[in-house]
């Protein structure tokens, strides 16, 4: 997911039945007729409100009423924008620091449905083998289908290990349950080791609160390990579903010298928001490969485009998701927040990312082992989520590709082919020119 960690407080609350103050200010109706029509139709859900606290064959939770409704109205809009009460904006709150509890999966809703964007890092959901593309059809034998995204993430969350069955259904698979045991969740955003003894490697699993510091923490060791003997670096951003707008922008900023990073773009032109990188590249200038799959979304996407359009990276791998939208986070007072898509980020060339994502300009695919072979492993990418938003440029919807990565490094093609690559030997594509991915020539609720 894609916030804004800038909250706005823009001071509105849900009060009683139904909040008309609450809608007048989303909608700001410029004419008398849009005016009545917006009250005709606040009327309606009020009459249909009182019906059914009236008439309902049992006494309704009417707070529950209300939350549905104005989930309802959310879900409408696009697969990000949502409600959370106050416990679920609480949650979040925690889980941007980088330490929440839970199982440890980033994950959207599609048909009814959870679907995996992916799992995180040394996480019971990673261990358990849950993978990108999952749909979890029930928790602890209960159907999914019903509850909204938050519903589902809350039951999935719960005490240190305490156990929880999912059941999932792998395409071409018949559905099968896992057993997990609940964790406490702490996100290392930052891993980083020396490959072939002169290229330093960082991956970086989320964008949280802590990511900015624990990558400065990670190349100032790098630099001195390896000293002048360094060819370059990697920065694997696979299977990495983003964060913090903030973070992919000081994330990018790491190797830019100069130019913008990122710009967001709302639906008015006075909104537009352009964030540019301060001097210090803190890898000396040394040549940089990104890795990315589909897996890699939102704030890995604003990274990956930020340096590939300033020609200071060179993107390895297949491409990525998709998520072009940022999500900011409106408290609503003691009731709760909104999580509300505000506005469309673009790279410094002006590329829309949104349900396209970005083509690495080096396409490399990793052949799936035995047991995987003949089955889908791609994430379909945010063009396939209901309701997405459209590209404003138009043209090819088709964001997202294979999500696997081995977890033996000797057998991970695209990581031998970054080494590779900066080394100086020839690196081609894996994939044969009628199937591969034209790459760019311009200079996206984790429990």
């Amino acid at each position: 997911m894609m916030m804004n960690n800038r909250m706005k407080s823009f001071g509105l609350v849900l009060a009683g039945a139904v909040s008309a103050t609450v809608l007048w200010h989303v909608f700001d109706p410029a004419t008398a007729a849009t005016k009545a029509d917006y009250y005709k139709q606040l009327n309606l859900f009020g009459d249909v409100f009182d019906r059914v606290r009236a008439d309902y064959v049992e006494s309704p939770d009417e707070a529950k009423m209300v939350e549905a409704a104005v989930n309802g109205m959310l879900a409408s809009l696009d697969p990000h924008s949502s409600f959370m009460n106050a416990k679920q904006f609480d949650d979040m709150s925690v889980q941007t620091k980088g330490e929440f509890g839970g199982l440890g999966i980033e994950v959207t809703m599609e048909n009814g449905v959870v679907k995996v964007v992916t799992p995180i890092d040394d996480t019971p959901a990673a261990k358990a083998g849950i993978m990108s593309n999952d749909l979890i059809t029930k928790i602890d034998g209960t159907e999914i289908q019903g509850m909204t995204l938050n519903e589902a993430v809350e039951k999935m969350r719960g005490g240190i290990n305490t156990p929880i069955t999912l059941t999932i259904q792998r395409k071409e698979q018949a559905a099968f349950d896992v057993k997990l045991v609940r964790d406490r969740i702490k996100v290392q955003s930052v891993k980083f080791n020396i490959e072939a003894d002169d290229i330093g490697y960082v991956r970086i699993a989320s964008f949280s609160e802590q990511t900015q510091e624990g990558l400065e923490k990670a190349l100032t060791k790098l630099r001195a390990d390896m000293g002048d003997k360094a060819k370059g670096y990697i920065l694997d951003l696979r299977n990495n579903p983003g964060g913090l707008l903030d973070q992919s922008i000081s994330v990018s900023d790491s190797f830019l010298d100069q130019g913008e990073v990122v710009s967001t773009r709302g639906r008015h032109a006075d909104e537009t928001q352009r964030f540019s990188a301060q001097k210090g590249d803190l890898t000396d200038n040394k040549p940089v490969v990104i890795l990315i799959n589909g897996g890699s979304a939102s704030a890995s996407e604003i990274v990956a485009g930020a340096l590939q359009d300033h020609k200071r990276a060179t993107l390895i791998g297949t491409r990525s998701f998709g998520k072009g939208s940022v999500q900011t986070i409106i408290p609503l007072g003691t009731e709760g927040a909104l999580r509300l898509t505000t506005a469309r980020y673009y790279t410094p060339a002006g590329r829309s990312i949104q349900a396209k994502g970005i083509d690495a300009d080096i396409v490399i695919e990793q052949p799936l082992p035995p047991e995987l072979q003949g089955k889908n492993v791609s994430t379909e990418g945010e063009a396939s989520l209901r309701g997405h938003l459209t590209n404003e440029g138009g043209g090819d919807e088709s964001g997202g590709s294979s999500a696997y990565v081995p977890e033996d490094k000797t057998k991970d093609v695209q990581l031998k082919a970054a080494i590779d690559f900066l080394h100086g030997v020839k690196v081609v594509s894996n994939v044969k020119p009628a199937e591969a991915k034209p790459a760019a020539t311009d200079a996206k609720s984790t429990n």
